[in-house]
């Protein structure tokens, strides 16, 4: 893909499965992941998930069978998402990726137990 920026992860591959469903990524330094496209989704660093600070951060159900559809290049910094349920605003940076990537079981289980806490699916109901 691209050199790195001082200290700053960069991937030397993404590669999208045939289904669209997950997206695997590997970083110079050898971290590799296969990261599922609900939770790329559902961990969107766009706004609309993110909000503008932490308590405005939303809690994104119904999203098992969400694919990308598309990868599009933000300059040599960061891609952009495009899903199957329209959802295109999500910028994700290297550093972004690498650290869902790093810490992909704990943010997939924080996400699952605040589903839980919230009686919501990772179904559309």
């Amino acid at each position: 893909m691209s050199q790195a920026h001082g200290n700053e992860p960069v991937p030397s591959e993404l590669r999208l499965s045939a289904d669209k469903t997950v997206l695997r990524v590997t970083f110079c330094d050898g971290l590799e992941r296969e990261l599922p496209a609900e939770l790329l989704r559902v961990e969107s660093p766009s706004a609309e998930v993110q909000g503008h600070s932490p308590s405005e951060r939303k809690l994104i159900p119904g999203k098992r069978l969400v694919t990308i559809l598309s990868i599009e290049p933000v300059g040599n910094y960061a891609v952009r998402l495009v899903f199957s349920d329209g959802h295109h605003t999500g910028i994700y940076s290297w550093v972004y990726l690498y650290e869902l990537a790093r810490n992909k079981d704990e943010v997939w289980r924080t996400y699952l137990d605040r589903l839980e806490a919230a009686s919501l699916s990772r179904d559309l109901v």
